[in-house]
């Protein structure tokens, strides 16, 4: 029944939520024979696929839905696979009327954490619902976790990075797409100035100034690499790093991908909301007792997680769920995973 049918897959975005969902996109392609897996997303997140070995073409949404859907139709498939779920999908669904297979969104769940800390969320995490939504074709989880690929000669050259870092360093993500998902500057400050090892800072343009902030604490120890970098590359400095310290943040999700461990700092969202770092069984293998990631959340805090993606202020005015994070402990337990 399944064999030899041509696939749409959709996720629009984000960079984190694309890349967890990759395990579906390599069990679809590899374990159904004959499958032809395309991949549809905004043109903003090219690079986040571009390079992956499982998609066999890819469609790009430039906010024109009617050209785009009149060029999905003449690709006939015949099956979706909405791992996104939201109004335009829905409208793609019904413009294209082929089957459809999807994921659990959740949104009642989600909607019911953050707004009243009422906890209904599965315990399953979203890349697991990912494989969830294509276990009628018969494929299963292939325990190789998270997909990112950067393309021939978007890597960092040697030069790259200072000389004193060659050694090994630590990758430190300062990004994040909302103000109460990123630690203050002043905390970062306090984080890296402690920590007895090579850093890199990592972000993108918006967070080059607070990076030169952070590097000033200790120039010599703490290289500021925001926006100087594509995302490939700065995802091949989280490649070659020996430790990351991130945020809830996609390349936090890239850092998985390559099976590095994993710090993840949680503020307004949550590992609750079934999203945290995410490994395959057999990456886990790797790992010393199996332990690749640990999760860091302020205690106690009936506000957290306040949203899904974050906010641009603390809804309450405290924003202890940040400035209350233990960077001692932090420090404490990147010295363990080095070790």
């Amino acid at each position: 029944m399944w064999s030899n049918k041509k696939f749409l897959v959709i996720r629009f975005s984000s960079i984190g939520d694309i890349v967890l969902a990759t395990p579906a996109i390599r069990c679809l392609k590899m374990q159904v024979p004959g499958s032809s897996v395309h991949f549809l997303t905004k043109r903003s997140f090219k690079a986040v696929t571009e390079a992956n070995p499982y998609i066999d073409r890819f469609h790009y949404f430039d906010n024109n839905l009617d050209e785009l859907i009149g060029e999905l139709k003449q690709e006939n498939f015949d099956y979706i696979i909405d791992l996104h779920k939201n109004f335009r999908t829905v409208l793609i669904r019904l413009k294209l009327r082929v089957p459809v297979l999807s994921y659990q969104k959740l949104s009642f769940q989600k909607f019911l954490l953050t707004k009243f800390g009422i906890h209904q969320m599965p315990g399953r995490h979203i890349t697991d619902r990912c494989l969830d939504a294509i276990a009628p074709t018969g494929a299963v989880n292939d325990g190789m976790g998270l997909d990112y690929f950067i393309p021939a000669g978007q890597h960092i050259r040697g030069d790259d990075i200072p000389l004193s870092h060659s050694a090994g360093f630590i990758a430190v993500v300062i990004g994040a797409s909302y103000y109460t998902k990123k630690l203050p500057v002043e905390k970062l400050q306090e984080l890296c100035g402690t920590i007895n090892f090579p850093i890199i800072l990592v972000g993108g343009k918006e967070d080059r100034e607070e990076g030169e902030a952070i590097a000033a604490v200790d120039p010599v120890k703490i290289y500021n690499a925001c926006g100087k970098f594509s995302l490939h590359e700065s995802a091949d400095i989280v490649r070659r790093s020996k430790l990351v310290i991130s945020h809830d943040t996609g390349l936090q999700y890239i850092a998985c991908a390559f099976n590095k461990k994993v710090l993840a700092i949680w503020g307004g969202t949550s590992p609750l909301l079934d999203v945290e770092p995410y490994y395959g069984e057999k990456q886990l293998l790797q790992h010393a007792g199996g332990r690749a990631y640990e999760n860091f959340i302020v205690p106690g805090l009936s506000c957290q997680p306040c949203s899904n993606y974050g906010t641009r202020k603390c809804p309450k005015g405290h924003f202890r769920c940040m400035l209350n994070q233990d960077l001692p402990r932090i420090r404490e337990t990147a010295e363990q995973f080095l070790r």
